[in-house]
């Protein structure tokens, strides 16, 4: 293949954005159940959509009994800080941080919440904090998948199963897509925008019972605002895990979400969303290693991600960024550029919604590109 010689076939589906990720196979926005638009999210169709949302997305996931799922305000974002706001503060505090969004929770911590008694273990971009010697007596703070690094834990075998603290993990490019031992996991927070496929806007929240008996047993010294708040005269509000939001929510995204959950309980559950994943990240995987010009950002293979796959290119920032617009101008992958505060280089979603005959079909623009800029 020389420079000017572009590949003939594209992929069926140019959507490779970390997030919004692409939507599911077959999905059309024409056969959503839309029978609660128009109503109230108080009255009985729209709670029970909402409601449906937060049972199935626990069967799927296959949680602990006892754990709740609700959907909050905010997107990951919001529902992760609703965690740190109510939660935090009793007990020393370890925030693992080697990304934007796990930066942003130092920021909160220190600067926002300025807990008094508190730990941070940061690495750059590539790497991971050392997971070794983490006191279980302590509150842990971090993400499963560092989206805009391309950098995971690569398991829970690092959190202590007699710990007395709380893990607080925002999961939101994990859920659905990696293996999460949720045993060792007492808050978890993500977005349907991820995994899903879903729309943007809302966030989902899943408490263990520790982390309840946390909320009913502790009072942080902070004010705590109103859409971040769990309990209510020292008692969880559990309608909020049965269907009732603390502000109005998007009918219309919830309908998707829930096309999103039939698609994954009719592709085989949360194994099958897995293998999808794994086999869309082989594909890239097999590529790097074909290519001398193209590395992974995570430096140790067994903490780089399948969802977020992050890569270098051996080129000038300026070069990856015309390979990025030549790949979007033709049609053949659509926002694969790294994180704004992330190195140069190209970020591809491998997520459960992505066809890996796509994926397959991107490797050669990917070589035309490249050849592109740097001939």
């Amino acid at each position: 293949m020389t420079a000017a010689t572009a590949p003939s076939h594209r992929p069926a589906n140019p959507h490779f954005s970390s997030g919004p990720c692409a939507k599911r196979p077959g999905y059309r926005v024409d056969t959503l159940d839309l029978s609660a638009l128009g109503r109230s999210h108080r009255a009985a169709p729209g709670k029970g959509h909402l409601e449906e949302v937060c049972r199935r997305t626990a069967d799927l996931l296959e949680l602990p009994s006892g754990y709740r799922v609700g959907v909050v305000p905010g997107s990951d974002t919001g529902a992760f800080e609703m965690a740190m706001w109510s939660l935090l503060g009793e007990r020393p505090v370890e925030v693992l941080a080697w990304e934007s969004f796990g930066k942003g929770w130092v920021t909160d911590a220190v600067k926002q919440l300025k807990l008094p008694a508190l730990n941070v273990r940061e690495a750059d971009y590539g790497h991971l904090p050392s997971l070794e010697g983490i006191d279980p007596a302590s509150d842990v703070v971090f993400t499963w998948n560092g989206t805009t690094a391309g950098v995971r834990v690569p398991s829970g075998d690092w959190i202590s199963d007699s710990r007395e603290g709380l893990t607080l993990c925002d999961a939101t490019s994990a859920v659905f897509a990696m293996d999460i031992p949720w045993p060792k996991i007492d808050v978890a927070t993500f977005s349907w925008q991820k995994a899903l496929g879903g729309e943007g806007g809302h966030g989902v929240i899943i408490l263990s019972p520790r982390a309840v008996e946390r909320l009913e047993s502790y009072t942080p010294s902070w004010p705590i605002p109103k859409v971040f708040r769990l309990t209510k005269g020292g008692k969880l509000i559990e309608s909020i895990f049965k269907g009732s939001t603390i502000n109005t929510p998007s009918m219309l995204c919830v309908a998707d979400c829930l096309d999103a959950l039939d698609w994954v309980a009719e592709i085989g559950g949360v194994r099958a969303t897995q293998a999808r994943t794994e086999e869309n990240a082989a594909v890239l995987d097999a590529a790097v290693a074909e290519r001398d010009w193209l590395n992974y950002l995570a430096v140790a293979p067994e903490t780089r991600s399948t969802t977020s796959v992050c890569l270098t290119v051996d080129a000038e920032p300026a070069q990856v960024k015309e390979m990025i617009s030549l790949l979007a101008n033709e049609k053949a992958a659509l926002d694969i550029g790294a994180y704004r505060d992330a190195p140069a280089g190209l970020r591809i979603w491998c997520g459960p919604t992505v066809e890996t005959e796509n994926l397959s079909a991107l490797v050669p623009w990917l070589d035309w590109a490249y050849l592109s800029v740097t001939r």
